[in-house]
């Protein structure tokens, strides 16, 4: 369960000690590679864009090393390359940090900030760790759109906007209407087995972004007419 009394801003501080497995792991990455960033790692984008994409957890390879969501491994190079595709970034994607490369009403977070062994939080720690992605979605004015990389992003968005998951089911392509001014996709993860595997092509993934980007255009349109 969630630790009570804890107090939750938009993003976690770098050393964040609620979760003491993933501090465990984390000071053992840091006597590995003492260079790496090695720490919880913030959302990345417009904090006035009207897209969430929530991941999972910071890979061990990727946002655990670079320091930003989804950089520097191949679930990356998928989505970036995806939000450059849809307007949803501008730009050049080159793995790195400092690569210049800015999103475009759209920001990503992360259900865990802290990279988990094996890639895989306990319930506990995304419980733990819903209170940044709570505090998160409340901190974005525009937020009319999310995207789910997962069954995990999407139980820890619902639970983030206080909806009962049990009316949400996840499912690649579904388009749940939470309420009026709000809507969740789901897709299965960009991770690398799910992309070797098949299970997700880049066609199904574009298709994803395909239905947030009429979202929002069809949005912008309602907007106007009022």
């Amino acid at each position: 369960m969630a630790v009570t009394g804890a107090k939750y801003s938009p993003e976690a501080p770098r050393l964040c000690g609620l979760c003491p497995r993933l501090v465990q792991f984390r000071e053992l990455n840091q006597q590995k590679s003492p260079d790496w960033f090695n720490g919880a790692v913030p959302s990345f984008g417009d904090e006035r864009g009207r897209l969430l994409i929530v991941g999972l957890a910071p890979g061990l390879n990727g946002a655990n090393r670079t320091g930003r969501p989804f950089t520097g491994d191949y679930a990356g190079d998928l989505l970036y390359a995806t939000l450059l595709k849809f307007g949803f970034a501008k730009g050049r994607y080159d793995a790195r940090p400092d690569d210049g490369l800015q999103l475009v009403d759209c920001i990503i977070s992360n259900s865990v900030r802290c990279v988990p062994p094996q890639n895989k939080p306990t319930p506990s720690e995304i419980a733990t760790c819903g209170g940044y992605l709570r505090a998160r979605v409340e901190a974005l004015p525009n937020i009319s759109v999310m995207i789910a990389l997962g069954r995990i992003a999407h139980d820890a968005a619902l639970t983030a906007l206080g909806e009962r998951k049990s009316q949400f089911r996840f499912s690649h392509g579904a388009h749940h209407v939470l309420r009026d001014d709000l809507s969740l996709f789901d897709s299965f993860h960009c991770s690398r087995y799910n992309t070797n595997t098949r299970r997700l092509t880049p066609e199904m993934f574009h298709a994803v972004f395909a239905k947030a980007r009429a979202a929002l255009e069809l949005a912008t349109v309602t907007r106007k007419k009022r």
